[in-house]
């Protein structure tokens, strides 16, 4: 057996067993010394943007013996770092500067917890008020040995049965039995929800396209047409978006078909790009921008990004858990 398949057997070895890597015991610690420390942990954040949910998250920690610090995930976008978070009378705020968003003004989002869980506002830098509500974060950490059922062809080749389109302009088509986007338009989303599961889908970007496969329609993997002697980070091609950084960059270029093989089983994920394992059992913390919601304890679709300029697809086959 050779180097990469001894990683690969390895890795899904231990999906079966390994648990989430929770909050330290140091932390846990400490919070009790700060007032308003039960807002340390992961929100799934629910946002009223003019009248529709989307989908945001938030994670707060302790930094030493008091300073409340985090990461932050809106609606678009990669997770964001929060540099410190105030605290007064058990209600919470901070602000963190433009990412995408075309002004200068920062984003303030300010809380409070509740019975079942936090609320507040978010004050956009577009000069918007968003309401949310927050809940904790699933662990996703149970310890299972699974077991796999047979695979399932989500693209028969013909036409889009079991796929839809999220927004007005229906640019997929299948052609020669791959699935394309010729242009910027929908995402295409599965009929289907998912748990716990394998999937291999195979790829092929024009130059400088940007595409990414969401799993349970919540974490993406990018899929992007990036220089192979780039940097690996979590932004390029194989990262879990914002998140997870690859191991190394096994991108092979534009008009080049290319694969993943990934396992997710709750948080854990592995990532096979090109036959290269570059994400190897890894937690994803929270749901990754563009996320089609964020309750992440249920199972969800797969979605195609098709939003960000030509690519096809073939080939996909998912291997659902029992």
């Amino acid at each position: 057996m050779n180097i990469k398949k001894k990683i690969a057997v390895v890795c899904m070895g231990m999906l079966a067993f390994a648990p989430q890597p929770g909050h330290s015991q140091v932390a846990a610690i400490n919070a009790k010394n700060v007032t308003g420390g039960d807002l340390t942990g992961r929100w799934d954040l629910t946002v009223m943007e003019n009248g529709k949910e989307r989908a945001s998250w938030l994670e707060i920690e302790i930094s030493g013996f008091k300073t409340l610090v985090g990461r932050f995930v809106g609606a678009g976008g990669s997770a964001r770092p929060i540099s410190k978070i105030n605290l007064t009378d058990n209600k919470f705020s901070f602000a963190i500067p433009p990412q995408w968003e075309k002004e200068e003004k920062d984003m303030v989002l300010e809380g409070e917890p509740t019975a079942e869980g936090i609320k507040g506002v978010i004050h956009s830098s577009g000069g918007n008020d968003f309401t949310f509500t927050g809940v904790r974060a699933p662990l996703l950490n149970e310890k299972k040995k699974v077991q796999w059922k047979k695979p399932v062809k989500l693209f028969n080749g013909k036409d889009l049965s079991g796929w839809e389109m999220d927004g007005k302009k229906k640019q997929w088509i299948v052609q020669n039995g791959e699935l394309t986007s010729p242009e910027s338009g929908s995402n295409l989303i599965t009929t289907e929800k998912f748990g716990d599961f394998k999937l291999h889908i195979e790829f092929k970007l024009k130059k400088n396209s940007n595409s990414g496969v969401y799993l349970r329609g919540r974490y993406e993997t990018q899929v992007i047409d990036n220089a192979a002697d780039a940097h690996p980070n979590s932004h390029l091609f194989g990262g879990i978006y914002g998140f997870l950084v690859p191991s190394e960059m096994a991108a092979l270029g534009p008009d080049t078909w290319q694969s993943f093989d990934i396992t997710l089983v709750g948080r854990m994920v592995t990532v096979v790009a090109n036959g290269k394992t570059i994400i190897c059992n890894q937690e994803i913390p929270g749901i990754t921008g563009g996320a089609l919601d964020s309750r992440e304890g249920e199972p969800g679709p797969i979605y195609l990004q098709g939003d960000h300029g030509p690519v096809a697809y073939r080939n996909i086959v998912l291997t659902p858990a029992e």
